[in-house]
């Protein structure tokens, strides 16, 4: 059966098509060497031309069905040599209900029944008792039963192929999903770890450079802020580095916002703090939120806002925890304005958790960042 598959379908045909008529004419040789008569001409071309129309079975099933029939028709009435070149019908019959045309294949099987038994009953002379009919009728319904179980099983295989191919599919979909969600969060952090430190240092330059010749002592505190948040930027991205590479370290987390508080003092914003609740140990993922929505919101106040004072309120519940982030500087975006990388990536980072997320202007001025992250579902 291996073997068979390998081959093309049209040399599984040829192939077919001689071993049914080398099986009918050694039959018919045979039975005329037992009976010692002579083979006609007309005899071995009937069986070699019917026999030869299998080749085309595949592609033709019907009409190759109908000509096998026709052939057989002719043959028997005809022919001298009583050769089972029936075989060659049955196997077109099986071919036919192998290709879902099983209704067709009943149809000339019961055709070909009522032919033998006109040939029975008016030739006037009986060439096949009724055990023989029994058995001629049988091997038709094998045939047709044979063709349908091999169509039920190229239908099931088909199926399995395609639920297979689906699967395949649908896990390449995923990969994909998953790999642009990875490309996502690292584009994420890499911006919240480096966008904070940098515009510390850019501040921190721009204010040493204006004060070096008139307050020398400043520029100096100007510059120290400089290389402590150089040093911060490289410890957060070996962090981050790590996290990639998926070595054990100590990611950043709430825990860290007094690093935060202090970075923003140097730059010479007020910062005031206030916890409610008590704190508590939060998953990696919301903690790492936390610390970074804070983080992103106070770089935004440094760089953009011209505050002079900035509030951050972290609120503990027993199923989330709230960060808000309020300054009193210039800034006001509405709702609808176009928003940076910064936002956007605060604003994601609450949503992939299933929390909320709001950054808007405050009535007064200023502007307010408020974000709720669930750590668990609530009651």
């Amino acid at each position: 059966m291996t073997v068979l598959r390998r081959l093309p379908g049209t040399a599984v045909d040829v192939a077919l098509a001689v071993l049914v008529a080398v099986v009918v004419l050694l039959a018919v040789l045979l039975n005329f060497a037992v009976e010692r008569g002579a083979l006609r001409l007309f005899d071995v071309l009937m069986i070699l031309g019917t026999c030869a129309v299998l080749v085309l079975r595949r592609r033709f099933p019907v009409p190759v069905a109908l000509a096998v029939l026709v052939g057989c028709a002719v043959y028997y009435p005809l022919s001298t040599a009583d050769g089972p070149l029936l075989l060659a019908f049955a196997v077109a019959l099986c071919t036919v209900a192998a290709e879902g045309r099983t209704a067709v294949a009943v149809l000339l099987a019961v055709v070909a029944m009522l032919l033998v038994g006109y040939g029975e009953v008016g030739g006037g002379q009986r060439h096949l008792d009724d055990t023989s009919l029994y058995l001629f009728a049988g091997w038709l319904v094998a045939a047709v039963a044979i063709g349908g179980l091999v169509h039920n099983r190229r239908a099931y295989l088909h199926e399995a192929e395609q639920r297979m191919l689906a699967v395949e599919r649908e896990k390449e979909e995923e990969a994909r999903s998953r790999a642009g969600a990875e490309r996502l969060r690292i584009a994420r952090e890499l911006h919240d770890v480096l966008g904070h430190h940098i515009s510390l240092i850019n501040v921190q330059a721009g204010a040493a450079l204006h004060r070096m010749g008139a307050d020398p002592a400043q520029a100096e505190s100007a510059l120290t802020s400089i290389k402590q948040a150089s040093k911060d930027a490289l410890r957060d991205l070996r962090t981050a580095l790590g996290v990639l590479r998926q070595v054990d370290e100590a990611p950043a987390g709430l825990a860290r916002l007094d690093d935060l508080v202090a970075q923003a003092r140097a730059t010479g914003l007020e910062v005031r703090v206030e916890v409610d609740g008590e704190p508590r140990s939060l998953p990696p993922e919301v903690d790492l939120a936390g610390y970074r929505i804070v983080q992103e919101a106070l770089t935004n106040v440094t760089r953009h806002a011209d505050a002079r004072t900035a509030f951050v309120r972290i609120r503990y519940s027993g199923h989330d925890v709230r960060v808000q982030i309020d300054d009193d500087g210039t800034a006001t975006p509405t709702r609808n304005a176009n928003r940076g990388n910064g936002i956007r990536g605060m604003e994601e980072r609450a949503r992939a958790l299933g929390g909320e997320f709001s950054a808007e202007p405050l009535p007064a001025g200023g502007f307010r960042v408020r974000a709720s992250l669930p750590w668990r579902a609530a009651p």
